[in-house]
């Protein structure tokens, strides 16, 4: 009897990985693992990434466990439910325990379908605290009432808060995340097989002060802390000399915000003669042309720079507190050091027109990244941005979806936007042809084009548009 970590997603159920193919371990997991080798506390993690429902329901039935912890988010809330379901059993079933982004602003649908508690917040401590309770003591409310950052039902099943749990002051004093726990060779064959390299996740800070108003802060809060570039450094070096990964992706939110803590990292590196490549995402406002140098400098092979858009009005709109002119230059200064360029875009934010759609195009013409993302916008709950939409918006049942299905008024209809996705998408592959007037270029032209003229015939027909 123990208890087990886990998730709830399925690579095989999601098309779009089964596309790109970069699979990663559940880092979260594995860092709240560690934490509970080092407290002595028994447990096991189950990795469902690689396997089917069935053969996860059966690994995880043979371990006969008294707890299950999930961690759960927006895309996995229908499947975590699920398998909450199946494995619930009768009267003396496992504890059910979820944490993650999504069950801070959805505790009572989650406690109304199967959950018995939900940790909020960093997960580390509360989750040691609860595995130290005896089943019984799981339903016990003044039991419960001495653990903060627990979410339970009270006897009328309303949710009850036991408060905000601080922080782990100094990330340093956490260990590194038990990878040993899983099998990762799965994810470098998938790698190998999609990339012909590998690739490992590394997390070097938690949190992010900034307050784009579509940006869930559910976990961390506006918090921001960072573990010393010698201890990053130090976890590098182990996982080189045990996996010899290819490349490694950096998880943070803006990983060049702070300009001393890269400046140390080149140092570590360099002191400890390791040479690694990696990628990472931050903002174009924190970076100039030492940033820049900095990352050439460490091994950043690939930086990813938010825009969402290239309409100022729509990016003041998102409070992203960031010009379209530094987003532009901070990629072309990146590409001109050799560092392979991203940027992620959004349509469909309230208020956004046609107007803001041509500036965002204008955007990709001229800042030309290597590679770019885009998404319609989708209003998560506990966001500015729900609250904006909240009283026009509609979502199917809490187990049938989750915040991407939540609708809104849009300025335009679906089919308007999944023209104007396309004429994004040729866009940038016109900008970055390597044969500007090739036959592949031609081709993008023509469907932009007819991007364009769909994008005119289904304005007409939106009412909004009107």
């Amino acid at each position: 009897m123990s208890l087990i970590l886990t998730h709830g997603y399925f690579i095989a159920d999601d098309a779009i990985e089964q596309r790109i193919m970069r699979p990663y371990p559940p880092l979260g997991l594995l860092s709240i693992s560690a934490w509970l080798d080092r407290e002595g506390l028994d447990h096991h993690v189950v990795d469902a990434t690689f396997l089917d429902v069935e053969g996860y329901l059966q690994r995880v039935r043979a371990l006969r466990p008294r707890m299950l912890a999930f961690y759960v988010t927006l895309m996995t809330r229908r499947s975590v439910l699920r398998l909450i379901a199946a494995l619930a059993g009768e009267g003396d079933g496992p504890v059910m325990v979820l944490g993650g982004p999504d069950v801070r602003h959805n505790a009572a649908d989650y406690l109304q379908h199967g959950a018995h508690l939900l940790v909020v917040g960093e997960g580390e401590q509360t989750l040691a605290d609860v595995a130290r309770l005896s089943p019984e003591a799981c339903r016990d409310p003044a039991a419960l009432a001495a653990i903060p950052g627990l979410i339970h039902a009270d006897a009328q099943g309303r949710p009850v808060f036991t408060g905000e749990r601080q922080f782990v002051p100094e990330l340093d004093e956490l260990p590194e995340p038990a990878r040993h726990r899983i099998d990762l060779q799965p994810y470098f064959q998938a790698w190998r097989g999609a990339h012909g390299q590998t690739s490992l996740n590394v997390s070097t800070q938690r949190g992010c002060p900034y307050k784009c108003a579509w940006c869930s802060r559910a976990v961390y809060g506006t918090s921001y802390r960072r573990r010393s570039p010698q201890q990053v450094v130090a976890e590098l070096r182990t996982l080189v000399e045990r996996y010899a990964p290819d490349q490694f992706w950096f998880v943070d939110d803006v990983f060049t915000i702070n300009h001393n803590w890269l400046a140390g990292f080149a140092q570590a590196l360099a002191a400890a003669g390791l040479r690694i490549r990696y990628e990472c995402i931050t903002r174009a406002d924190r970076m100039n042309e030492r940033v820049v140098q900095l990352l050439a400098q460490t091994g950043c092979s690939r930086v990813w720079i938010g825009a969402e858009s290239g309409s100022q009005r729509i990016l003041d709109a998102m409070k992203r507190q960031v010009r379209v002119e530094q987003v532009t230059a901070m990629i072309r200064a990146a590409s001109q050091a050799g560092i392979q360029t991203g940027t992620f875009l959004m349509l469909g934010y309230p208020g956004e027109t046609e107007a803001d759609i041509v500036a965002t195009e204008r955007y990709l013409r001229q800042a030309r990244p290597d590679l770019f993302t885009v998404t319609l916008a989708y209003p998560i709950r506990g966001t500015q941005f729900h609250d904006l939409v909240a009283d026009q918006a509609t979502a199917p049942p809490f187990d049938q979806g989750s915040d991407r299905d939540r609708r809104y008024p849009r300025t335009y209809g679906d089919a308007y936007y999944r023209h104007a996705v396309r004429l994004l998408t040729h866009t940038h592959a016109m900008t970055t042809a390597a044969r500007p007037f090739g036959l592949r270029a031609l081709v993008h032209r023509l469907a932009w084009c007819l991007s364009r003229l769909g994008m005119w015939w289904h304005r007409r027909a939106t009412p909004q548009a009107a």
